[in-house]
């Protein structure tokens, strides 16, 4: 039987893909987890949008400043390097192009790569798109982490996005607790394309839970995520 992978290892497997030298902002909620995973061996720069690039670990003890914190109000530390400044600057670094990768989360991904991930009408996420809209739209690559049904089995990964667009076309990949998933604008409407599946689940299943057209890569492989404490 499939066991749905955790929001740890789900960060996980997105930090995998930051390269080397990335310029990287992180959403908040699941995508701020990633920080805790990329490789040892590569050198990401995070980027938090209310005015840092060189975003550290989470602050503990002594490290604590109550004046330094991310865009979530996580109290952060610095590493060697980093710079801070103004939220227009920061913004102005993300219309200008010069973000590598933002990872988001989201209510729903669309097969063209529409992507919705805020609702005035949601509970508790206010009624502000944010700066999302700015990330998505000015990123080089859009990442999206996020379950892949809703809490009562419906799709978040669709052909028609029924929640308010945060930006048209943008995702490139998809990270669910069940599949890494590319955006394939070949066909009409687009599609999604399986990269990896968890162990455990089978092609079929993984079809009926995404609600757009699904194909399979011919190199298509197992997702195997390592055993992680939550919040670690």
């Amino acid at each position: 039987m499939a066991t749905p992978l955790t929001r740890d290892q789900m960060a996980w497997r997105a930090a995998q893909d930051l390269p080397d030298g990335a310029y990287v902002n992180l959403g908040l909620g699941m995508p701020v987890l990633a920080a805790n995973y990329a490789p040892g061996d590569r050198e990401i720069f995070y980027h938090s949008e209310n005015g840092i690039l060189g975003v550290g670990p989470v602050a503990q003890g002594a490290e604590i400043d109550p004046e330094l914190v991310d865009a979530g109000s996580q109290r952060v530390t610095l590493r060697d390097g980093a710079s801070v400044f103004d939220s227009a600057a920061s913004f102005a670094m993300i219309r200008g192009g010069h973000i590598d990768i933002t990872i988001l989360g989201g209510f729903q991904v669309a097969g063209n790569g529409d992507l919705a991930n805020w609702d005035a009408k949601v509970p508790n996420k206010g009624p502000l798109i944010g700066g999302a809209m700015d990330l998505a739209a000015g990123a080089k690559a859009v990442h999206v982490i996020m379950r892949h049904s809703t809490r009562d089995g419906g799709a978040r990964l669709v052909t028609t996005c029924s929640y308010p667009l945060t930006a048209p076309a943008c995702v490139k990949r998809v990270y669910t607790d069940l599949a890494v998933l590319d955006v394939d604008v070949g066909l009409a409407g687009g599609s999604f394309v399986a990269r990896e599946i968890i162990p455990g689940l089978s092609r079929e299943e993984l079809t009926a839970a995404t609600g757009a057209p699904l194909i399979f890569a011919p190199d298509c492989r197992e997702l195997v995520a390592p055993e992680l404490a939550e919040g670690t």
